[in-house]
């Protein structure tokens, strides 16, 4: 039988170390595979001699691998997990290397027995109370499997003092509430109390058996909520698939996140997803704009539509609810469920993690983790390679890596730019040069190659290079079927990796490998520049992996210009790779489009500054016989600037684009901020990252501002900058200080501009001023 891995860990039975896999098989029945580990690590033959006195309890044999060194190791192993760990420390702790001493037995069995998301099992079986079918010691092995996950979203409703009102559940084709309450209600199954309801929320949870719980905040608020009223009822939390109670490490730090171990269930927060930038970039949510991550927010966003009750003072309207019109209530709380479980439906988040977990082997928790998907795939290609790899030596850059490259030659307004980029620059640099932990040199040898910053690595193509062919031949495919999940999952892998070599919290950190990538990076983007200015053009910006050049030529003839450098481009490296480093090469430079204009803002906005900014520039291009502007690092697309300082930036840059007259078009915006005009467009939005009292040092004006509500209901705050200040939009007294936004938000963006025209916004207000005098 095929099926998925949902969940998988360890436990200790009678002193034996067992892996155990959860998931869900392909005719949609609940399984779990119990097998026995004996797990293990290594230490290099040398070292075993010294300290062979302290390996009498444990099983020792010669094996037929090596270190990166190529040195000769010993593999040690126990039947117990915890025993292993404590002679891994105390080997440590005598001063001596050990090798994948920190890998967990489950990932050991995941990655010995190249599993990658799908499995097959062949076995005997039985059933259990909560799973379908328990197979002891079966035979596992890798497939390819796809079974439909079930996912349950869940919702708790209660009042300011945690008296329960409600738990609500929501799923495909599925909805019920429990409520404590004597009324009868539709969708709501009507408890005498709060354990009552406790325990028929348990029963039906238990019966619907989910592999993926989801919510909004659901770890945070309705899990540690769900804990500590468990506890008080004397109810075992056990909502897992064995009766072991629910794990939950809540985080009060903002930038960590909490976590909920529910065995052989996953919890993914859709809240914590959605914040994820991997998540973010996703084809399905990319274009999504959503003002903060409340579930209002991202619902009107996502699937147009919203919650019952928004805005402030929820909870008052919930109690006021529960006292007059509970099957209101019931309606409410099953509509936020509904809503989470909608958003991860359409972005298409689990097909994501689950596509993910088919390529790299990892959980479904685990999917933002690049470290871990990199463990994942290096350690068993490495195995085959007949290699063992380092134990994670956790520690701190000692110095800044030096990163890519970025050049802007002077502010201006310019015609007809062609933007030429590499695809996967990174990737194609480690594939190109044999970037590789186990092909790294420690010094230079006959036919090594030589990165720019002199680091060398083996001629012949390491282990990293082949994963890398391996993603990238898959991404074709991908590509060819029009699998964008896929598509998108594949190159965010394979992006990830630079970053992961660059982290001193991967096993195979090394500074001057780092290093060697992006040097070698720069030296090409550097390098094409230059070839391209050779054939009689200029390149007038360079960021990373892209080269902008000016043209004098029209739309069309541009187009063509831009894959005519395409394919030199591409030529040259062939052969320059050939001849210089002995290798093929896999740089592709890519003609990506065309700004029809582009608008390069100088360093300082409020000067008159020769040198131009660096990432920070507005381009406006054709698609499907439609103008967009497109916009990077400016105002008008960063959350601290307000909605009518963007929408003047963007009306801004369309009349500059156009060649049309813009001195009328600012005294006419300011004239509509003093008139009152557009005072729903200036409120402010910003996010408070901490708790207010831990704002000491300096308090920001959103601060103060939160500082003035009764309670926060969002994280995000809104105000107005007044007359007297930061005031939030629920508690404006003051009028509206237009002056403010004139000189803060409306006058840099104009002088943006006007300085390219050696005008300035002083210069052009002050004479409006003497024509209204005279």
């Amino acid at each position: 039988m095929k099926g998925f891995i949902v969940y998988q860990d360890y436990i200790t039975l009678e002193d034996q170390t067992s892996i155990r896999l959860f998931g869900r098989l392909e005719n949609n029945q609940s399984f779990v595979a119990l097998n026995k580990l004996n797990p293990y690590f290594f230490i290099t033959e040398k070292d075993f001699e010294k300290i062979s006195k302290m390996l009498k309890q444990c099983k020792t044999e010669k094996v037929p691998l090596t270190n990166f060194k190529g040195e000769r190791v010993v593999k040690i192993s126990l039947k117990n997990q915890q025993e292993l760990n404590k002679l891994a420390k105390e080997i440590h702790n005598s001063g001596i290397h050990t090798y994948e001493a920190d890998i967990k037995p489950h990932y050991r069995f995941i990655i010995d027995n190249n599993l990658l998301g799908s499995i097959e099992i062949e076995g005997d079986y039985e059933s259990s109370e909560r799973i379908d079918r328990v197979y002891n010691e079966a035979k596992i092995s890798p497939a390819e499997s796809k079974p439909k996950l079930k996912v349950i979203s869940l919702d708790i409703e209660s009042d300011k003092k945690n008296k329960l009102f409600c738990i609500g559940l929501s799923g495909e084709n599925y909805q019920k509430n429990f409520m404590v309450t004597e009324n009868e209600l539709e969708n709501a199954v009507s408890c005498s109390s709060e354990s009552d309801c406790l325990e028929k929320f348990k029963k039906e949870f238990l019966k619907l058996d989910p592999d993926i719980i989801t919510g909004w905040n659901v770890i945070d608020f309705d899990f540690a909520y769900l804990s500590g009223l468990f506890k008080k009822h004397k109810i075992p939390f056990d909502l897992g698939r064995s009766n072991e109670p629910v794990r939950l490490r809540i985080e009060s730090e903002f930038f960590r996140q909490s976590s909920a171990d529910i065995p052989g269930r996953q919890v993914l927060d859709g809240l914590n997803l959605i914040r994820d930038p991997f998540i973010q970039e996703a084809p399905s949510i990319k274009k999504a704009e959503f003002e903060s991550y409340t579930l209002e927010d991202v619902a009107q966003a996502i699937l147009g539509k919203g919650k019952i009750l928004k805005g402030g003072g929820r909870h008052e309207e919930i109690e006021k609810l529960y006292k007059t019109n509970q099957q209101k209530l019931v309606d409410y709380n099953l509509l936020d469920c509904e809503l989470a479980y909608e958003i991860i439906e359409k972005t298409k988040m689990i097909e994501l993690a689950v596509e993910r977990s088919h390529l790299t082997g990892i959980s479904l928790d685990k999917i933002t983790s690049s470290i871990i998907a990199f463990d994942s795939l290096y350690i068993r290609e490495a195995r085959k390679a007949g290699l063992v790899s380092p134990s994670t030596a956790y520690g701190l850059k000692e110095t800044k890596i030096k990163g890519a490259y970025v050049y802007s030659s002077k502010p201006g307004i310019y015609h007809n730019v062609l933007v030429l980029d590499f695809k996967s620059l990174y990737p194609s640099v480690i594939r190109t040069f044999n970037i590789d932990p186990s092909s790294h040199l420690e010094k230079k040898e006959k036919d090594a190659v030589e990165s720019p910053n002199k680091e060398y690595f083996k001629n012949k193509d390491g282990i990293l290079p082949k994963i890398i062919e391996k993603l990238h031949q898959a991404r074709e495919k991908a590509k060819r079927e029009k699998r964008e999940l896929s598509n998108y999952a594949i190159k965010i892998i394979m992006n990830s990796f630079w970053g992961v070599l660059a982290s001193p919290n991967c096993r195979y950190f090394n500074f001057e490998m780092a290093n060697a990538i992006t040097s070698f990076c720069r030296w090409a983007i550097q390098l094409t520049a230059k070839k391209i200015e050779e054939k009689g053009y200029k390149v007038i910006y360079i960021d990373t992996d892209a080269a902008f050049v000016e043209t004098s030529l029209n739309k069309e003839k541009a187009n063509a210009l831009g894959l005519e450098l395409q394919d030199y481009i591409n030529s040259f490296y062939k052969e320059y790779v050939k001849t210089n480093f002995n290798r093929t090469s896999a740089l592709e430079l890519e003609f990506d489009k065309q700004y029809l204009s582009l608008m390069i803002p100088s360093l300082r906005q409020d000067s008159e500054s020769e040198k131009a900014a660096k990432k920070r520039y507005a381009g406006l291009i054709e698609e499907n016989n439609k103008e967009e502007l497109e916009i990077v690092g400016l105002e008008a697309i960063r959350g601290d600037w307000t909605d009518a300082a963007q929408e003047f930036q963007k009306e801004l840059l369309m009349k500059v684009f156009h060649k049309e007259s813009i001195e009328q078009f600012i005294k006419s915006y300011i004239k509509k901020i003093l008139g009152g005009k557009v005072d729903d467009k200036l409120v402010y939005r910003k996010s408070i990252r901490k708790a207010l009292n831990e704002y000491t040092k300096t308090t920001p004006p959103h601060v103060k501002a939160a500082r003035q509500l009764d309670h926060l209901d969002s994280n995000v705050i809104e105000y107005y900058m007044t007359s007297a200040g930061p005031e939030p939009i629920q508690k404006l007294k003051h009028k509206i200080d237009y002056e403010h936004y004139i000189e803060k938000q409306i006058k840099p963006i104009a002088n943006q501009i006007l300085s390219l025209f050696n005008k300035s916004f002083e210069e052009l207000t002050q004479k409006s001023k003497q024509t209204k005098l005279f």
